[in-house]
């Protein structure tokens, strides 16, 4: 069969149903759904593992980095955001969900959560940067200093992350404007990342700046120890 304009999965579920109403098997006969569907099927099982396992690897690759629960769970919690851009091309595109999709979207968690990491490097080095001026003057972490230092750190950031996004877009274009041989597949690669892009350059410099500053104003509050262990 050659199916247009729909998946694979969706289909054959219909028609497993349109059958089981309307076909009786004789005794003795089986009747068995191959082809395209069945190594959709495979893949599923497989994708079942390897994205916990990718998921778990990434969270265990930021905690070995900072060190802390607490901006682990930062990136970790704002990863859905960053997807939401290549659910969106997807959509527009109207790409169905296939392995080839799949792997886009694990590529793209990866490239996410670096520059996340990124961006709370360099919202940190602004933060203890402030925190070891109010400490020489003998003074207290305020709410307006921490406001200027994530502002400072968010900015630094704006420019690296527009040469990362401009860099990956360049390469990932030509593949989803590609009509040769393998172009079918190669497009539903690249598309999660083009479009999630989009929405992890806005997770990055708004939403993580946000997040990082509420997180670390709770550490400041009137009554709270403000050293270094505290702040970080």
């Amino acid at each position: 069969m050659d199916i247009r304009d729909r998946d694979v999965g969706s289909y054959v579920a219909d028609a497993k149903r349109a059958v089981q109403a309307q076909v009786q098997l004789p005794p003795g006969t089986s009747l068995q759904w191959s082809g395209q569907f069945e190594y959709m099927e495979r893949a599923k099982e497989r994708l079942k593992l390897v994205i916990p396992l990718t998921l778990f690897i990434i969270f265990l690759l930021l905690y070995l980095n900072f060190g802390r629960l607490t901006e682990t769970l930062i990136v970790m919690l704002s990863l859905p955001f960053a997807l939401v851009g290549g659910i969106w091309l997807m959509d527009m595109l109207h790409f169905n969900l296939s392995v080839a999709v799949a792997v886009g979207f694990i590529a793209l968690a990866g490239v996410a959560a670096e520059t996340g990491v990124v961006m709370l490097i360099y919202l940190d080095h602004a933060l203890q940067a402030v925190e070891r001026q109010r400490l020489a003057a003998g003074e207290e972490m305020t709410q307006a200093d921490l406001y200027a230092a994530v502002m400072e750190g968010a900015v630094e950031r704006v420019r690296p992350k527009m040469m990362t996004v401009v860099a990956i877009m360049a390469g990932l274009l030509p593949i989803m404007w590609s009509t040769g041989t393998g172009s079918e597949v190669m497009r539903r690669i690249a598309a999660p990342m083009v479009g999630g892009m989009v929405s992890s350059t806005l997770l990055t410099l708004i939403v993580i700046p946000a997040v990082y500053m509420q997180i670390k104003e709770w550490s400041i509050r009137p009554g709270k120890k403000t050293s270094q262990t505290a702040i970080s």
